[in-house]
């Protein structure tokens, strides 16, 4: 996923209108003629509290208009009042509510008015208070430590001005404000009207790690439902992580899994840049010749078949340097220009990749890639190039479940496991930054997902995928997102596809391969995967319990002992959360038949013995750690189904916008169909078997190669402006490296 950045100038002082003031507003949303719906409300610039979304998905909040009688009143939207900086916001003809992008004081009043188009002076007013909510999550967003170690966690209020801070709490979870292990010091912010407020705190991890855990730094705004955290992984063997050593500039020879992308990738309007990409330089690759190359997506160095052969390559990229351009002014350097890429809009392609020839002395020879290596005295990680010498170069496949690293310029050095295969998913790209510009959207197939908290996140597009036992390339991460639950997916590009078909885009025949070296393990660092803990945490409806009840009436007549089936009990699915589901519990040295569904309700296979099954005591999901190895020929039999129907799923039911073969959560012993489905456009009902297979469905944001996010941030403007030619201007300062959807 491609990271952006913006400007935003602050703008001349508008007059202060109703709702500015220091006096309360007031506003009437009822009268004899017309009513307004809500009649007060309170928001944050993050749109956290709004009651609906826009068909883009993203949150508004909606006002309705009615008449006596409840019918709708045809009425002309207005907004006033508001930020004496940042205006009102603004209204759809629909209703249709989005906050400013940021306040320049704690809090404000807009008056929502609705007039009848057919007697303009009927009127009906709502007052909204709008309140700051953050500008980016916090950064980093995730960090190792060890026993002792310290990091400075920092939050942006989208505030310039006011007396607002964040308060930072420690957590078990990325949502609360109790528990968590360490401590946090004093908060230290900075408020001026020319800045956004922004504050910082330092949190130490204890002097003692029994065990490696996630403790939550957890970030929250006054008066706001907004929230935002940072994971931080700690752990007894004291690794210390922090992508931000990702995303600076870095000395001669750079190392890869930096920050980095094409000079040229920025939006402009007029003669002002206001909107930047970046990416990560993934890996480097040699041909025949010996000549090298850096290796990351097409949308990272091509600027999405925008760009042009010779395009200078950048370290650290755009976004990492205010939106400013290597000469315009300093703070990057240029470590290539660009010399091939496989064109998105060509049918015949099925990768996102490019290649830049390498600037003289600029990249280390042999392919260094950050925390790759060992861990050193301190506690870091050493770099190291990627394994090459079991497959001399060319990479190894993807197998289910296995565990894979990449390093990354946003998220840094993150593992995770492989959970689908033969991959048929549907990526959407724009032509610019800001994404206001769609240009196609293109389906990849036989691509791979990997999935595990804190994986990865946008920016970190075009990092080197590696299995973690060798440090072998397996793939080219280039998309993926945060689905409902918060886990990340990350689909990577096969290393062998990659590789082969930038061959093709090089005169003369000549292979490209992998430089690296003696393969070696990686220090994995793993934030863990909360697919099945956030599943079972889901509340059932009373219907839904309903029809449990009657499921578990019926499975009833499955219990055998002698067959091997021990007990049922009531549960909830992990292949589809938030739906009941059956446990049945086997004797672990048989293999019974168990169906998919019971009743229209999915069924759980849990291994356990007969006391435990009989008593009530055995668990609700298979242990953690227990998954089975499909057979090959069951793997083969699943994705030949998959291939029978993924073309004619996707194009019958548009929420469908990726389908592989991985693992069914709810019984391990059995392939699945892996459903990415589009959680703006969900279907009234999702079948627990498809293709004869069982389904597990992921429900996420559709994918984009910017950001796919769960969380509510809104597209704010990030960076200082400036002109081309880097001529001064009075400006707003916004922090960098703000990464929103």
């Amino acid at each position: 996923m491609l990271l952006r950045g913006a400007i935003l100038a602050l703008g001349p002082v508008a007059t202060i209108l109703a709702g500015c003031g220091a006096a309360p507003v007031t506003a009437h949303s009822t009268n004899s003629m017309l009513s307004i719906s809500p009649g007060a409300s309170v928001i944050d610039t993050n749109c956290s509290g709004c009651n609906g979304k826009n068909s883009h998905g993203t949150p508004v909040h909606r006002f309705s208009a009615t008449v006596p009688g409840g019918e709708a009143a045809a009425v002309t939207w207005s907004v006033s009042g508001g930020d004496p900086a940042a205006g009102a916001g603004n209204i759809s003809a629909t209703g249709q509510y989005t906050p400013p992008n940021y306040l320049s004081r704690d809090r404000v009043d807009v008056v929502v008015t609705a007039a009848l188009k057919s007697n303009p002076g009927v009127r009906a007013d709502s007052v909204l208070t709008l309140t700051p909510g953050f500008l980016q999550p916090l950064t980093p967003e995730n960090a190792a430590l060890g026993p002792g170690g310290s990091v400075t966690i920092a939050g942006y209020l989208a505030e310039a001005g006011g007396s607002n801070e964040i308060h930072f709490a420690l957590s078990n979870t990325p949502i609360g404000d109790s528990g968590g292990e360490g401590s946090l010091g004093p908060v230290n912010c900075q408020r001026t009207h020319r800045a956004f407020t922004s504050c910082s705190v330092v949190y130490t991890a204890p002097p003692a790690v029994a065990s490696t855990g996630v403790t939550y730094v957890v970030g929250s705004a006054p008066g706001s439902a907004a929230r935002t955290e940072t994971a931080i992984l700690l752990n007894a063997p004291g690794v210390a992580s922090n992508p931000a050593t990702h995303q600076n500039a870095l000395a001669f020879p750079t190392l890869l899994g930096s920050s980095g992308g094409n000079n040229n990738d920025f939006d402009e309007k007029g003669n002002t840049i206001v909107d930047c990409c970046s990416g990560t330089l993934g890996a480097l690759v040699k041909d025949d010749t010996g000549r090298e190359y850096l290796l990351s997506n097409n949308h990272v160095l091509a600027r999405s078949d925008q760009a042009s052969v010779g395009d200078t390559i950048v370290q650290p990229g755009l976004i990492d340097n205010n939106c400013t351009p290597n000469g315009d002014g300093p703070g990057t350097v240029p470590v290539g220009a660009l010399t091939a890429w496989l064109p998105l809009h060509s049918p015949q392609t099925n990768a996102d990749a490019a290649i830049a020839q390498v600037a003289s002395h600029t990249i280390d020879p042999s392919g260094s890639i950050l925390e790759l290596g060992s861990r050193l005295a301190d506690g870091t990680l050493a770099s190291a190039p990627p394994g090459t010498s079991s497959s001399q170069g060319k990479g190894e496949s993807a197998t289910l479940q296995l565990r894979v690293a990449k390093s990354g310029r946003t998220t840094g050095l993150t593992c995770g496991r492989v959970t689908a295969l033969d991959l048929d998913v549907a990526v959407d790209y724009y032509r610019d930054c800001a994404e206001t510009k769609p240009y196609l959207t293109k389906t990849f197939r036989g691509q791979f997902a990997v999935s595990g908290d804190r994986f990865s996140d946008a920016g970190d597009s075009g990092a080197l995928v590696v299995d973690s036992v060798n440090a072998e390339p397996v793939g080219l991460f280039f998309a993926g997102g945060i689905d409902a639950d918060g886990v990340s997916h990350a689909i990577a590009n096969s290393a062998a596809d990659v590789l082969n078909e930038l061959s093709g885009q090089i005169p003369g025949g000549s292979e490209l391969s992998f430089v690296g070296t003696q393969d070696h393990e990686v220090s994995c660092l793993s934030y863990g995967d909360s697919s099945s803990s956030a599943a079972q945490s889901k509340t059932l409806s009373g219907s839904e319990i309903a029809k449990q009840q009657q499921a578990m009436a019926l499975a009833r007549g499955l219990v055998n002992q002698s067959a091997g089936i021990l007990g049922i009990a009531p549960g909830k699915s992990t292949d589809q959360p938030g739906a009941p589901a059956v446990v049945v519990y086997i004797d672990p040295a048989s293999s019974p038949n168990v169906p998919s569904s019971i009743g229209g309700v999915r069924t759980i296979v849990v291994p356990a013995d007969l006391r435990a099954a009989t008593l009530g005591s055995a668990p609700m999901i298979a242990a953690a750690g227990t998954t089975p190895q499909l057979s090959p020929s069951a793997l083969a039999t699943a994705i030949a189904s998959k291939r029978r129907v993924s073309r004619a799923l996707m194009q019958q039911n548009p929420a469908f916008f990726g389908i592989g073969v991985g693992q069914s959560l709810d019984d391990p012993r059995q392939a699945a169909l892996v459903v990415y489905v589009d959680r703006n456009r969900m279907p009234s009902e999702l079948p627990a078997t498809l293709a004869g297979m069982r389904t597990r469905y992921i429900v996420m944001d559709r994918l984009h190669v910017t950001r796919s996010y769960a969380q509510a941030f809104p597209a704010a403007h990030h960076c200082v402006p400036h002109e081309t030619g880097n001529q001064a201007a009075d400006r707003l300062w916004i922090p960098q490296g703000i990464d929103l959807p």
